[in-house]
Formats: C-alpha cells, sequence, structure tokens
C-alpha cells in the first residue's frame, strides 16, 4: 500500500502542476463565494454531484458571510493513488523539504485516481473561512480538476484565530483552570485543523495537550450529570460558538417534554445557574451561555445569555 500512494507538498511541484491546482480550486472557491450551487454541482465528480444536498446546504450557509472575501490558495497537497487495485483506506506520507516534518492524510476507502488536497483561505470578512477541496483528476489523463470532497471550516472565532486560543489555553492550564483550558484548547484544534484527516506533529502536540486538561465527567459515552433545584440533568455535549461575537459555551441536555416554553426556560436558566456554581471560572472566560434543551421527535428549545444576566 505504501508503495502504490504518494504525497507531492506545493513547494516540490511544477509551476504548471500548481497552476492547474490553483486554478480549479479559485475557479470553484468564486462559485461557492457566489452561491452558484448549479457551477459547483457541473464541476463535481458525479459520484458526489449524485448526491449533492448537503454540499449544497453547506455553500446556501457560507456564501452571505463570504460576499467580498479575498480568496488565496493557503496549501496544495498532490495525492497519486492511481496504483490502487480497489477502494481502500488511505495514508499520504506529506514530507517538507528541508524539515523532518511529516503531514499525514488518511481518506477512508478512497477508489484508485489522481487527487489533491486543497486548502482556500477566504479573509478580509467578519468571519474569514477555510475552504478544503478534494479535486480528482475526472476524466482520468485530462487536463481537468473537479470536486470530489468538500469541507469548510472557520479560521476565527469571536474574531480570535487558533493560534490565539492555543497561547490562552495554556495560561489557563498554568492557572488549574481546567474548564477554560480545555474549551479553548477544543477551540484552537477546530481552528487549526482544516480537514479532520489531516495530521501533523503540531496538531498532534495541541491535541496531547488538550487531552491532559480534559476535565472528569465531561459527556462522552455517558451523559455528565449536573444537578439543579433538586432536579438532575443529562449534558450530553458541550462545545464553544462564536457566531454571536463573543466566545460562547453551547450547553446542550436531554429533556422528556420542551412544549411549554415558560417551563423549559425555566429550567435551561437552572442549569446556566448550576454550571457557573461548579464552574465559576468560565464567568470570566466566556462571553455567555447557550442552553439547549432536547426532547425526542421536539424541535430543541434553547436560550442564549451573556454572563452578566445569569444571576
Amino acid at each position: 500500500m505504501a508503495g502504490a500512494v504518494t504525497c507531492t507538498t506545493q513547494s516540490q511541484l511544477t509551476e504548471t502542476q500548481r497552476a492547474a491546482y490553483v486554478q480549479a480550486a479559485h475557479s470553484l472557491a468564486i462559485n461557492i463565494q457566489s452561491a452558484n450551487i448549479a457551477a459547483v454541482k457541473a464541476d463535481t465528480v458525479a459520484s458526489l454531484a449524485g448526491q449533492f444536498d448537503s454540499i449544497a446546504g453547506t455553500i446556501q450557509s457560507i456564501s452571505p458571510g463570504l460576499q467580498g472575501a479575498t480568496l488565496t490558495v493557503d496549501s496544495i497537497y498532490s495525492l497519486k493513488a492511481t496504483d490502487l487495485k480497489a477502494p481502500a483506506d488511505t495514508q499520504f506520507f506529506c514530507s517538507i523539504p528541508g524539515s523532518q516534518l511529516l503531514i499525514t492524510i488518511s481518506i477512508p476507502q478512497l477508489p484508485p485516481g489522481d487527487y489533491a488536497l486543497v486548502v482556500v483561505h477566504a479573509t478580509g470578512v467578519q468571519q474569514p473561512q477555510q475552504l478544503a477541496m478534494i479535486l480528482a483528476n475526472d476524466p482520468a489523463g485530462s487536463t481537468q480538476w473537479r470536486l470530489a470532497g468538500f469541507f469548510a471550516r472557520p479560521l476565527t472565532s469571536a474574531g480570535r484565530d487558533g493560534v490565539w486560543y492555543w497561547a490562552r489555553a495554556r495560561e489557563y492550564a498554568a492557572k488549574n483552570q481546567l474548564w477554560n483550558a480545555y474549551f479553548y484548547y477544543q477551540t484552537a484544534v477546530y481552528l487549526l485543523t482544516p480537514v479532520d484527516f489531516i495530521s501533523s506533529p503540531n496538531l498532534e502536540k495541541l491535541q496531547k495537550e488538550m487531552a491532559g486538561v480534559r476535565p472528569d465527567g465531561l459527556p462522552d459515552k455517558e451523559p455528565m450529570k449536573v444537578e439543579a433545584n433538586g432536579q438532575v440533568f443529562d449534558i450530553t455535549d458541550v462545545h464553544t460558538d462564536g457566531s454571536l461575537g463573543g466566545l460562547d459555551l453551547v450547553v446542550n441536555y436531554k429533556s422528556s417534554d420542551v412544549t411549554d416554553p415558560v417551563a423549559t426556560r425555566s429550567r435551561n436558566l437552572e442549569v446556566m445557574k448550576a454550571l457557573l456554581k461548579q464552574h465559576p471560572e468560565l464567568r470570566g472566560s466566556f462571553h455567555g451561555l447557550w442552553v439547549y434543551a432536547n426532547a425526542e421527535n421536539q424541535r430543541p428549545f434553547a436560550i442564549e445569555l451573556p454572563m452578566s444576566q445569569i444571576q
């Protein structure tokens, strides 16, 4: 398998090779920016074009925030897998010339073919984005590169980039403020990883630091229990969100029923108060809390409050 696939980084490519990838990625990015879904689909491999709804939804979601953005190709990885005999879980090891740095790209069930992973940065807007595209040479041996995978992820959260969150996470860890540290690390990982199937020594170091400060009891296979006003709430997920301009902590919990908005809002407030009572450090590190009550076959009920309004 190792001999069947190769990775070439952008500094090792010829100018002609780089130009072909840049042209294809930039053309797709322009159509994504303008929400020209039909044009993106027309430049997509047939197997993906046949199940395009999720990509179309992503484009519709991010396009308004990309208006006026500057589109720049940030990184290119040429991935040769033409010698594969059948679709296979495939790892590419990408070395950087003059460095011991090794970047690993792991793609499950990759069909034989000639591919590239290209990351485009959309900057100069309020919420800059990184647009990661897998390009496939289609038809094989032609000059045509078509979309074979698309992933969008923000470059910043609440106006700060991943390196900033990494530095703050280390500061919180040094103070033994593990909740603050863990969720700032989590935010850094999210912002600094353009796609979940790429890894590097720096990303592995970041993830190891995050794992080292993970607080006990966070929801995983089992929910986290939070007691408030005589009730026990099952917290199923906690993560960060910066879409409202400040970094919020988002909490999801199970509820038997959310059809009564007054009662559900009261329970959500109890969850907020209980969480801040257990972890008062959160008040100075997050703008506010989102709390979602989730009941089976019912639309989630959510409220968001800044810390100053949670007494």
